[in-house]
């Protein structure tokens, strides 16, 4: 299989595992804060990702012990330091903005509005989509609607960022990644929100879902599909997600867009 069908699978199974964890995430909502779920799901993904790490380094595989032997160790080390603030910072806002909209917004719904990152249609089409998905009577939109069009283009941001330090090794760029990201939601928690044990506890299903697959299976896919595609195959690649959000918030949650919703989704 060429690398590129590879890494074209790669995000592709990175969109279906999104797509499914929109119903986790809306699930998560139930339970705790956007800050907490966010916060406590990417250092699970972070963690996850260090024994792969340390596999990769025993046997070779890791990109940055390469890219030390070019320059130096603490260049390598600096430069997936940097990449990984970077990415983190533009994920830690996607995704929060993520689950603040999901607070009021079914999980398929949310996904089609999160996959405007592609902004691969023409303009009229697009706003004509969005006005007939996300505007009501009074030609108003939802604060939570909004929220998710703020994350559209953070995570656009996302995309653009990883692709600009692809000379990093991508499993260890996905983990730090992870726990700046963590770290800035675990801030926020302990400031905006009133975290409580028992409800962390109920809802660790959901967490641990968006912890371990959508976080550090998922957007590990990403880092490294996004090495041998170029960004924009690789954002409409990922859009799938927004199709695997309403099959699952369908099956799973029993969610139904009205019509006027469906027609913006195909629009």
């Amino acid at each position: 299989m060429s690398l590129k069908l590879r890494s074209s699978l790669m995000l592709l199974l990175a969109a279906f595992i999104w797509g499914t964890a929109f119903v986790a995430q809306s699930i998560g909502m139930d339970y705790i804060g956007p800050h907490t779920f966010g916060g406590i799901r990417f250092i699970i993904g972070g963690i996850v990702l260090l024994p792969l790490i340390a596999y990769r380094t025993k046997h070779g595989q890791d990109v940055t012990a390469k890219l030390a032997a070019k320059s130096s160790p603490k260049e390598a080390n600096r430069a997936t330091i940097i990449a990984g603030l970077y990415c983190g910072a533009a994920l830690f806002c996607g995704a929060t903005l993520q689950q603040m909209g999901l607070t009021g917004t079914d999980a398929g719904k949310a996904g089609f509005i999160t996959a405007l990152y592609i902004v691969l249609v023409p303009v009229f089409g697009l706003f004509l989509g969005l006005y007939l998905l996300c505007v009501n009577n009074g030609f108003s939109f939802e604060t939570t609607d909004l929220y998710l069009l703020a994350c559209a283009l953070c995570f656009a941001v996302h995309i653009t960022v990883i692709d600009h330090f692809s000379y990093v090794d991508p499993v260890r760029l996905s983990s730090t990644q992870f726990f700046v990201a963590g770290a800035l939601g675990l801030i926020c928690m302990f400031i905006f929100e009133k975290p409580e044990i028992s409800a962390i506890l109920a809802c660790w299903g959901p967490i641990l879902y968006a912890g371990v697959l959508s976080s550090g299976v998922a957007y590990t896919l990403q880092v490294v599909g996004q090495v041998y595609t170029p960004p924009a195959a690789a954002s409409l690649l990922m859009s799938f997600e927004s199709v695997f959000s309403v099959l699952s918030g369908a099956v799973v949650l029993g969610e139904r867009l009205s019509l006027k919703e469906g027609i913006g989704c195909v629009i």
